[in-house]
């Protein structure tokens, strides 16, 4: 009944067809994480042909499990990093124009309980305004004691001297990850979800000429051959190395940053929540995010890792400890609506810190013996100059011609300029009147997927039409954000979901099953150990 139409240009048989009319792509990207989606928007808009491929789905990894925010970063000033500081925060301003509908402008607060801290904050947030020069999203201003208070009804009263509010963006970053997909696409680049990299291809001086793939779904493998291939793979960018030089040496250095989601009765009012120093050293954020609130986040070094990394026990505490000495109701297990973990690929300099927190976020590209362009580090803010930058590297190494970058002033799909956030289909932009256009002409859609939720059984029906969505996990996490946001109610609308996918992509009761089982394997890692008992009623 919903059946999406292969002319549709979102459509994977559509995508999949212009794998034949490429013998020779000019720029082959490997990921499709921020990092992976912004050099493949920014090859597009230079006028080369591009394939992006990603072994899962767009934001998989650490793109989809950020702290919602796009920021200069205040911790990096402390440290006396302007220079990301200063970049960051011009990318912001531009992220805010190219992605109005996801990206806005988002008041922060960070309560004083010592004499020194209003001076002391205020001061070093001036030079955060200064920095952002033009793109500033508004001056930072002292609060007094009361005026904190009635912005942050929720905070610990006693002992409170006052606070400082300051100005920064906050986002949807899978939904950004996706909308930037959409963009690629319609600029005439191929980018293709769950087709995974086996191999490199090399010509007979081993030079990198290409890849080996394997589509996912069907299992087909092509060989693909490209002028440039940039591994943009984030965590898992030394895979990819190890295809080109086996036994070299590790690139990254992981960190785990995890966060809680709770209710938004946490944190009532519209301003985020800033603790500027914990007891490892770092900031917590409180933010409100899709009428709920999400807390964190953690900095912990990984030795081994995966696709599904899971929260440490001493996470939690500390997320939840730390909560609790600022909030006048202490968060607990129980209250966690969804627990999310994800992985930072810091790139580590020789005779750097060894603590994760002094390890630069600026980003890096390297390029091996065989030709590999390798760009690691980095965060969500600067994906586009990281994209540009990667773009540069392949022109100054001989492999594209000149040309110059057009993502700067590049609107982003979807791109709205006064969205109203009151309804939560506001993530739509200006897709939103064709998602109710889609209600119109089947009003069973226009139905909750949960009576305790907000979001449409349409939503399902448009993240696979046109939204590239092939599983329950990419609706439910990275399309419509339901495991992130209640990872319960997640599970129970898993089976809903899944047959409203298999009618619109083609699949039987047997895919129904499969898939409702994946899901749940995997949203046991977004609860906590606590709910266990009740995961077993509702699965």
């Amino acid at each position: 009944m919903y059946r999406n139409p292969p002319s549709n240009i979102f459509h994977r048989e559509a995508l999949l067809q212009q794998l034949e009319g490429h013998p020779v792509w000019d720029l082959l990207v490997i990921g499709g994480g921020a990092t992976g989606l912004g050099v493949a928007l920014d090859g597009i808009s230079r006028g080369y042909k591009t394939l992006l491929l990603e072994q899962v789905d767009y934001a998989k990894g650490t793109s989809s499990r950020s702290t919602k925010l796009v920021h200069g970063g205040v911790r990096y000033l402390a440290q006396g990093d302007v220079a990301l500081v200063r970049e960051a925060l011009y990318e912001r301003g531009l992220l805010l124009k190219n992605a109005s509908h996801l990206v806005k402008n988002q008041d922060f607060i960070i309560p004083n309980y010592e004499w020194w801290g209003g001076p002391f904050y205020t001061i070093g947030l001036k030079m955060y305004d200064l920095l952002a020069g033009k793109l500033s999203l508004g001056a930072s201003v002292h609060l007094s004691k009361q005026e904190t208070v009635k912005r942050l009804p929720t905070i610990k009263a006693e002992g409170l001297k006052g606070g400082v509010l300051y100005h920064d963006g906050q986002f949807d970053d899978a939904r950004l990850a996706i909308n930037l997909a959409q963009t690629a696409i319609e600029q005439g680049g191929t980018l293709l979800n769950h087709f995974e990299v086996r191999g490199l291809l090399k010509d007979p001086k081993g030079k990198i000429a290409g890849v080996t793939a394997t589509d996912q779904e069907t299992g087909a493998i092509y060989e693909l051959r490209a002028k440039a291939v940039v591994n943009a793979t984030g965590i898992f960018v030394d895979g990819i190395l190890q295809m080109d030089k086996p036994g070299g040496k590790k690139l990254v250095r992981p960190s785990q940053g995890v966060h809680i989601v709770l209710d938004k009765s946490f944190l009532p009012g519209d301003d985020a929540l800033m603790i500027p120093k914990t007891d490892d050293g770092r900031v917590l954020f409180a933010v409100p995010w899709h009428n709920r609130v999400v807390v964190g986040t953690t900095d912990t070094p990984l030795k081994e890792y995966s696709q599904e990394p899971q929260a440490l026990e001493e996470e939690i505490e500390f997320i939840l400890r730390t909560a609790g000495r600022y909030l006048t109701r202490a968060p607990k297990r129980s209250d966690a609506l969804s627990v999310f973990a994800g992985l930072r690929p810091l790139a580590a300099t020789e005779g750097g810190g060894e603590k994760t927190q002094e390890i630069s976020r600026s980003h890096k590209i390297l390029v091996s013996d065989a030709g590999l362009i390798t760009i690691t580090g980095g965060k969500w803010t600067t994906y586009r100059r990281m994209g540009q930058d990667t773009v540069d590297k392949a022109i100054a190494l001989g492999k594209l011609p000149a040309a110059e970058s057009q993502t700067a002033h590049l609107p982003i799909h979807g791109a709205q300029a006064t969205p109203d956030r009151r309804n939560h289909l506001y993530v739509y932009g200006t897709d939103q009147p064709a998602l109710l256009a889609l209600i119109a002409e089947h009003s069973e859609l226009g139905e909750k997927l949960d009576d305790t939720l907000e979001f449409l059984k349409a939503e399902v029906v448009w993240a696979a039409r046109h939204e590239m969505a092939r599983t329950v996990e990419d609706v439910l996490a990275r399309r419509v954000r339901i495991l992130f946001l209640d990872a319960h109610a997640a599970i129970r609308v898993a089976p809903e979901v899944a047959a409203l996918l298999a009618q619109e992509l083609g699949y039987d009761a047997a895919w129904q099953q499969e898939q409702v089982a994946a899901f749940r394997q995997v949203a046991r890692h977004y609860l906590l150990e606590s709910q266990g008992v009740r995961l077993k009623e509702e699965v």
